[in-house]
């Protein structure tokens, strides 16, 4: 299973809010369509966004776990308002669960593969929220 790193706020507001959509500057790769993948936020705050509601506090952790369903480009970024940004790949969430407990560990950029022990922290705490 892949982790897709995430600055804070997003990733939070990925797993507690209402996000359904990723900007990315590049198209998704095939082998992740439709792929189940963690949700690591990252070490760093995202400095460029303005933060309305919660400081969700967790960095450098698997904070979730969510199904990516396809991608669409999008020039104004009003077909995802209001999460969607303009000249910018937009990635489709589902199925998304918060982790009651974040998984410390450190990421790197794009997907990556976390260790199987980290891996199988993250997916105790999903199907435990499933049921």
């Amino acid at each position: 299973m892949r982790a897709l790193t995430i600055r804070q706020p997003w990733a939070g507001a990925i797993v507690h809010q209402t996000k359904r959509v990723e900007n990315r500057t590049w198209k998704l790769p095939a082998a992740h369509h439709g792929a189940r993948v963690l949700i690591h936020a990252g070490a760093q705050l995202d400095k460029n966004a303005k933060i309305y509601g919660p400081d969700f506090g967790d960095y450098a952790a698997i904070v979730g776990v969510a199904t990516i369903t396809g991608y669409h480009w999008s020039d104004d970024g009003t077909c995802c308002e209001p999460w969607g940004f303009a000249n910018a790949y937009h990635w489709t969430l589902a199925d998304v669960t918060a982790l009651p407990e974040p998984v410390s560990v450190k990421g790197a950029l794009g997907f990556w593969t976390p260790s199987e022990d980290v891996v199988n922290a993250a997916l105790r705490q999903d199907t435990a929220v499933a049921r």
